[in-house]
């Protein structure tokens, strides 16, 4: 394989995508406002509660930490979906972190 072959083949596929990539594309882009949103119980909990003595700041911080490659590398490969997932994700997990300061 050619060095950059894979952007000349996404930029083939973007300019004719079939019924089935479209259909993809929107269910993934769909996903990515949708699965952050999962964390929001844990984030209420938190807050409402004001409350978060079990609730691990390593591992929220670790989401954090791990989602800022992820996001650089969606805006490098400018990635929509990805892009949205870990911005999303990076807010609401920042915004736990501090609840776990806050509240822990």
């Amino acid at each position: 394989m050619k060095r950059g072959s894979h952007y000349l083949r996404k930029r083939v596929i973007a300019k004719n995508p079939s019924v089935s990539t479209k259909i993809l594309d929107k269910i993934v882009l769909i996903i990515a406002f949708l699965a952050p949103l999962v964390e929001i119980p844990q984030l209420l909990e938190i807050y409402v509660n004001k409350a978060a003595q079990n609730v691990s700041i390593i591992t929220w911080g670790m989401f954090v930490i791990f989602g800022i490659p992820w996001l650089f590398y969606g805006i490098v490969h400018k990635e929509k979906p990805i892009i949205i997932l870990y911005t999303l994700w990076i807010i609401i997990d920042s915004l736990i972190v501090i609840g776990i300061i806050m509240y822990g």
